[in-house]
């Protein structure tokens, strides 16, 4: 068991590392921010986290493998610490990863859950980020149904 703790924190901390130069750090510094509040760290992991981040992105830039090796080694630890900790960690971890690990198109894979409120809505919905060349066809008449 030893083993496998030491690859999924290995596993981790690569996974942690990539992303920290990647344009999804935000949302999976928060997660990891998350996984590490469930001791009671979470204030302290945001800015080491952050704090990480820059000093990966210096070494990546001074092209300092020795320094982004670091950074790797030192979550790689900080992840097996926790989960030596607390046993139940591990599938928190693994279904971490996989939420966060980069997919083919290289983005990470994010949920995500919209709802609408507010009434009755009669007619499209769109919700999304870019749209363009949308055209809603209609007869020009609404027809309200009453319970």
């Amino acid at each position: 068991m030893e083993a496998e703790l030491a690859a999924l924190a290995a596993s981790g901390a690569t996974t942690l590392v990539g992303l920290m130069v990647s344009d999804s750090w935000t949302a999976a510094r928060d997660r990891v921010a998350r996984f590490f509040a469930r001791r009671g760290d979470d204030g302290a992991v945001e800015e080491e986290l952050q704090s990480a981040q820059e000093e990966l992105t210096a070494a990546r830039d001074a092209r300092d493998d020795d320094a982004a090796a670091g950074v790797e080694a030192e979550w790689r630890t900080r992840l097996r610490r926790a989960l030596e900790a607390d046993p139940r960690a591990a599938e928190e971890l693994r279904s971490l990863l996989a939420e966060l690990e980069p997919r083919e198109g290289g983005e990470p894979s994010v949920s995500v859950h919209n709802s609408i409120s507010g009434g009755v809505q009669h007619g499209p919905v769109v919700q999304g980020q870019s749209f363009s060349g949308l055209t809603f066809h209609s007869s020009g008449t609404a027809s309200h149904e009453r319970d």
